[in-house]
């Protein structure tokens, strides 16, 4: 399998490359020290998957995620982070993750869940997994309780779910960055709830998003 690597960090970027060593069917053509630089650095290359880490300067890995798979649908793209909180998840799988890796994860593990998900399988570190079932259990919940959010606030969770940032929500609705975060605070007041994930859950439970 050939891959791409995106990690600023450079004994990141080390760890990895020596935990992959063994296997030798493994070859890297990338090595990305930010989302822009894979994205570009992808070009031309005849990739099979990407490493992708999150926190990263100029771009970050879950906007590359989306760029990767609008560009190169065909490109598998595993998140391979420190991260495990449950905003950075769900927005990973919204941009098109098709694994979530802690980067504590053994070579044998790493190797594993790379060939799983190139075999179409969603490989994800116990932890993660918990948590993914948890959304799914929340999303799964049905309730016919009359919707207490606004036309506006359902707009901008809408447009949350759909794995944009306040900035791009605000651009969709024409409105300003500070006005879509002022609506985001009502939302979280209205539900008793104090973060994003828990706010999409809790209104898709109810049924009150598409």
């Amino acid at each position: 399998m050939t891959i791409a690597i995106a990690e600023d960090n450079g004994m990141a970027r080390e760890a990895v490359l020596s935990k992959l060593a063994p296997y030798t069917d493994v070859q890297v053509a990338v090595l990305a020290a930010n989302g822009s630089e894979l994205v570009s650095g992808l070009a031309g290359r005849d990739v099979d998957l990407v490493l992708m880490d999150i926190e990263m300067p100029l771009m970050n890995g879950i906007e590359a995620t989306r760029q990767v798979r609008e560009q190169y649908p065909g490109v598998k793209v595993v998140m391979l982070t420190t991260f495990d909180d449950e905003e950075k998840l769900f927005d990973s799988i919204l941009a098109g993750a098709s694994g979530y890796l802690l980067k504590d994860e053994p070579g044998e593990e790493l190797y594993r869940a790379m060939g799983s998900t190139l075999s179409g399988g969603a490989s994800m570190s116990a932890s993660i997994a918990l948590k993914t079932l948890h959304f799914i259990r929340e999303s799964g919940r049905q309730s016919t309780e009359p919707c207490i959010l606004s036309e506006r606030e359902l707009e901008i969770l809408q447009g949350l779910k759909s794995g944009r940032g306040y900035k791009q929500v605000a651009a969709a609705l024409n409105i300003s960055e500070g006005t879509v975060r002022k609506h985001v605070e009502n939302i979280y007041r209205k539900l008793e709830v104090n973060n994003k994930v828990s706010a999409i859950n809790l209104a898709e439970g109810k049924r009150w998003l598409a």
